[in-house]
Order: structure tokens, then sequence, then C-alpha cells
């Protein structure tokens, strides 16, 4: 009997540091626990037109906040609110602010007025996804009734620039890019036990500002601090094979050889398999080739990006 003690206070410590050099990394959420986020992006975009470099920069931020509100073996539905939307671009000395907090004015010329009013309405409903437990979204569940609601009115759109702005309303509220709004927050777990230095991959479709690329990522979990996964990834951006033109004022615009890197380091919560904090880099290249009125061009790009997402109390 004192055999069979020691040989268990033995085995005992052998299991504890086992247990911390591999997590089970999945969504396990509790039912009505309302999380939440503020994720902040700041990007630089280049484009050189007829030999002269237009610059133009982006700063964004938004706190979001998730509550699970069923659960399948196969999936759950959760309920995704963005609580605050701000974006603040200056194009060429021309500054441009976009809240969710102002009620905006759909009916405005200025492109200012009406994002502000897109933005508060989409602040104002929750988003519907059904994922799977690797983060991924398989369905926004309400998409039918959001995106009418985003849309109602916007045929009142004034001004020279009602066409592009109607245009990246429309590629704002699309199926694809909702899901891609709510898989930043969530779609990076393998939904299995992972060991320390082990690898695995996500391959996800992107559709942003109406360009549609695939990001295949690779992740290694470097290592386990109490309930925290510190978590490496690197991720390959490409233009989707086959991808719609975008259209704008007539203009016909496609980005085949379009393509980056991200970098980035992350902290996920071992017992809910959310993230904590979140922080990367990002490089893009590439031409667009625009067709307009009998006239094509190409304008190289360039795209650098930073951006965090922290998990809030």
């Amino acid at each position: 009997m004192k055999t069979s003690l020691l040989a268990f206070f033995l085995f005992l410590p052998g299991t504890i540091i086992l247990g911390q050099k591999s997590a089970d990394l999945k969504l396990n959420l509790q039912k009505n626990t309302v999380y939440r986020f503020k994720s902040a992006s700041d990007q630089t975009i280049s484009q050189t037109v007829n030999g002269v470099q237009q610059n133009s920069i982006v700063k964004s931020s938004s706190i979001v906040s998730l509550k699970m509100i069923d659960a399948t073996p196969e999936f759950i539905i959760a309920e995704i609110h963005f609580d605050t939307i701000n974006t603040n671009s200056n194009a060429m000395g021309v500054n441009s602010i976009f809240s969710s907090a102002r009620e905006g004015d759909i009916k405005s010329s200025d492109m200012s007025e009406v994002m502000s009013c897109i933005f508060n309405r989409l602040s104002k409903n929750g988003i519907f996804a059904k994922m799977v437990y690797t983060g991924k979204v398989i369905e926004i569940v309400n998409y039918k009734m959001l995106s009418d609601i985003m849309l109602k009115d916007t045929n009142l759109i004034t001004g020279q620039m009602a066409p592009i702005i109607k245009t990246q309303i429309k590629n704002m509220v699309g199926d694809e890019a909702l899901k891609t709004m709510v898989e930043s927050f969530t779609n990076y777990l393998p939904a299995r036990r992972i060991g320390t230095g082990e690898k695995w991959t996500v391959s996800l479709s992107l559709n942003s500002g109406g360009m549609s690329f695939d990001v295949l990522t690779n992740y290694t979990l470097d290592g386990i601090q109490s309930d925290k996964a510190d978590v490496t990834a690197e991720a390959n951006i490409k233009a989707s094979e086959n991808a719609d033109p975008m259209e704008y004022g007539g203009a016909r615009i496609t980005y085949g050889n379009i393509s980056g890197l991200s970098r980035f380091d992350m902290f996920v919560d071992i017992r809910t398999g959310l993230i904590l904090e979140s922080k990367g880099k990002s490089h893009i290249t590439g031409n667009l080739d625009v067709s307009a009125q009998g006239m094509n061009m190409q304008i190289p790009m360039e795209i650098t990006g930073e951006s965090r997402i922290v998990a809030l109390p």
C-alpha cells in the first residue's frame, strides 16, 4: 500500500508538468457570458498614378462584444456586436472621420455623414453567427435582415461620389465581408489538443474593400503560461483565384498579382479559446489594373499595417 501511494505521488508531478506542455485550443464559451475586445489598426496605403505617389493613412478602432447564445456538439451560435466603430483616414491631405457614435445622414453627399450612418446602424444591430469550434463562421444567420437594415435608403445618397460610396457600402455589408469581420476575432484555433512546438494551419477567404484574398496562416504554440497559450503566426496573403473585379464609378479594377505577408504574436486564453492579446504587422504589394472609358492603366500599390486586439475586462 505504501509503495502504491509513493508511486502515485511520484507520478503526479510528472502529469502536472506534462499538462503544461499541451493545451486543448478550441472555443469553450460560457452561455450568455459577454466577452469584450478592443481592436485597433494603422495602415499606410501608397499608390503611384502617372508617376506620382499618392499616400493614404487609415486609422481604425472598434469595441466588440461576443456572447454565445446556443451550442451543439458541431457548432455554436454567437451574437456579435460592434459596439463602437471609428475610422480616420487622410488621403492626400483630405481628412475623413467615420464614427458609429454619430447618427449621420444617409441622404448626404458627404461621405463621412453617409458612412457614419452605416456604422451607426451596424452598431445598433447584432450579427448572429453560426461557427464551428475553430472559430470559423459557416453562416451569418440574420444576414438578410441585417443587409436590408444596412442598405435601407442607400439609393438616396447624393453627389458625385454617390456611385463609389454605394459600392463601398455594398462591399462592407456583403455576407463574406461580415464573416471576415467576425472571424478576425475568432478564427485561429485548431479545435484539438496541441503540444508545445506543434504547428497548425488555418486557411480562410478574406473580403476587404471589395477585394477577395486567400489567406493561409501557419500557427505555432510556443509555450504555455498558466492559462495562457503563447502563439506566433505567419500568414501568406494572395488575391483569390478567379476573384471578381471591382466596379467603381464605371471603372473596372482587377488585382490578381497582389500578395503579401503578415506576422503576429498572440496570447490565447486556454479556458475559453479567445484572444487575450494579439499584435501583428503586415506588408502587401502588387498592381491594380484599371480599365475605364476605353483606357487602361496600371497602378502600383503598397500597403503596410499594424494591428492589435486586446481583451477587455
